[in-house]
């Protein structure tokens, strides 16, 4: 899998930018079939950091609505990647 593929954007919420200020850890959206490994590869190649651990979780997409219509939102993989001390994304 290519690069680009495994990282679909970075997340950039309230939560995040705490974590990334205080724990050096930034939150991702991956591909669903990427594993640990590859997501570590493919921060490293793109923002040339080095990675300290890669923690992932699959999250369950929420039902969605509009008027009478019911549906449901796509599942997807979330990355949690903490780099090494003295390394930083500039995502803000």
């Amino acid at each position: 899998m290519d690069k680009y593929q495994v990282i679909v954007k970075p997340l950039i919420t309230e939560q995040g930018t705490h974590q990334a200020t205080t724990l050096n850890a930034y939150a991702f959206e991956v591909n669903r079939k990427a594993n640990k490994i590859e997501i570590k590869h493919a921060v490293e190649q793109i923002y040339s950091v080095k990675v300290k651990e890669v923690r992932t979780m699959n999250r369950k997409g929420k039902p969605k609505r509009r008027g009478y219509v019911q549906g449901h939102a796509s599942n997807w993989k979330k990355a949690v990647v903490v780099l090494l001390d003295g390394h930083v994304i500039d995502l803000f």
